[in-house]
């Protein structure tokens, strides 16, 4: 592996460059033996790269993740140790990225390494969370059973992501459709009938004259329009890449009013479960809130999150920071706050978030059966109004002829 390294000598100038080296380890030893001290150390990667390439083209899907788990708990119960189990996995792999990263974990542990510990050194393969839950199924000898809850964990996840994808799809579609019926009437038919009325010297009717209008004005000006919008939307774009940006998106998300209520129960389930995985794992809520923070995908909620954490670790518990924002619902802060009484917190947190997924699966449900039918609608009185403009049209061409 090639390392880019910056380091001082021994009259404490400052050096840069390149070295080869198996790992850190053994680069940070060659930069001592060269009379160096390590500054800054780390992979040396091209702009351009196959392997950047290959990544951008071949990426890792969590099913391929979730699969290798399964086999690799399956593997380790037979009593195979972890390397070869990972030697024998990596060739089934047929995605070429996956392929790699296994090679690369298969070196780190047969240089001595452990198995969260190299995995954690490919953060987008696999998350920074399921490491540390590896780690503590390392520690306490059953990391065969640790793999196989982390796949379970995931599967549900990617099994609800999967629902949300498919149930609006057909919605888009149907959006799709209608836009294109809207740009087929508006670029090719009305322009035609604008060169008939205009040729038999009729009077036109207002709701044709007003489309007709919009229409000229769309060939005329559309290119502009388009770069305004793409202007504009890359001005956007880059606005939420910012932390304020992200994090004003993710709570106006949440407020809005049918869509917010599933973003946010989904949001706190997630977290909720997430917890209740960590804690049974045996680690203290002093380890489980940052990871819990890290994974959380709504930037408002990591907020919330991370203010709690600040407090619980004064002295507060979970439950009394939790009841000081809003975006922790009351049920979950009763249910968190008996749990914390009873001793049974990873239990509670986990029927919190088992109530919560069932509820933003029926208000989602919902939701799609409220926007299939109004998306009909909209496109009816759409290319309704369409037709009859373009109907009244003709019959009024037809009487200013006297036919």
């Amino acid at each position: 592996m090639i390392y880019q390294y910056v380091a001082s000598d021994e009259k404490g100038a400052v050096v840069k460059g390149r070295l080869t080296a198996a790992n850190d380890a053994a680069a940070n030893e060659v930069l001592g033996y060269a009379g160096y001290r390590t500054i800054s150390l780390k992979p040396y990667t091209p702009f351009v790269s196959s392997d950047r390439l290959s990544a951008f083209v071949f990426t890792v899907k969590k099913a391929e993740i979730i699969l290798l788990y399964h086999q690799l708990a399956m593997l380790l119960e037979s009593g195979t140790n972890i390397a070869t189990s990972l030697e024998l996995l990596q060739q089934q792999v047929s995605n070429r990225a996956l392929k790699k990263v296994l090679g690369e974990v298969v070196s780190g542990i047969r240089a001595g390494s452990q198995l969260s510990a190299v995995l954690s050194r490919h953060p987008k393969v696999f998350s920074p969370i399921y490491c540390r839950l590896l780690g503590v199924g390392e520690q306490s000898g059953n990391l065969e059973t640790m793999l196989i809850q982390v796949a379970d964990y995931m599967e549900k996840e990617d099994a609800t992501a999967k629902e949300t994808k498919s149930a609006l799809m057909m919605p888009l579609i149907t959006f799709v459709i209608t836009v294109g019926v809207i740009l087929l009437l508006v670029t090719f038919i009305l322009p035609s009938f604008t060169s008939l009325y205009s040729s038999l010297g009729v009077e036109i009717p207002v709701m044709v004259k007003l489309l007709m209008t919009g229409s000229s004005y769309a060939q005329s000006y559309g290119h502009y329009l388009l770069f305004a919008v793409f202007i504009v939307g890359g001005l956007t774009l880059r606005y939420i890449k910012t932390p304020g940006g992200r994090y004003k998106l993710d709570k106006l998300i949440l407020s809005l009013p049918i869509v917010g209520r599933v973003r946010h129960l989904s949001e706190l389930a997630r977290c909720c479960r997430c917890m209740s995985l960590l804690f049974r794992a045996g680690l203290p809520l002093t380890e489980v809130m940052p990871m819990v923070v890290q994974g959380s995908g709504n930037k408002a909620i990591a907020k919330a999150l991370t203010d709690v954490e600040h407090d619980m670790v004064k002295g507060e518990g979970l439950s009394g920071p939790m009841a000081k924002n809003e975006l922790f619902l009351p049920m979950m802060v009763q249910m968190i706050k008996v749990g914390e009484e009873a001793g049974n917190l990873e239990t509670t947190l986990l029927s919190v978030a088992r109530s919560y997924e069932v509820e933003a699966e029926d208000k989602m449900r919902s939701l799609i059966g409220l926007i299939q039918p109004a998306m009909t609608i909209v496109i009816g009185l759409v290319i309704g109004v369409m037709a009859m403009s373009l109907f009244s049209a003709i019959y009024s061409m037809f009487g200013q002829s006297g036919l």
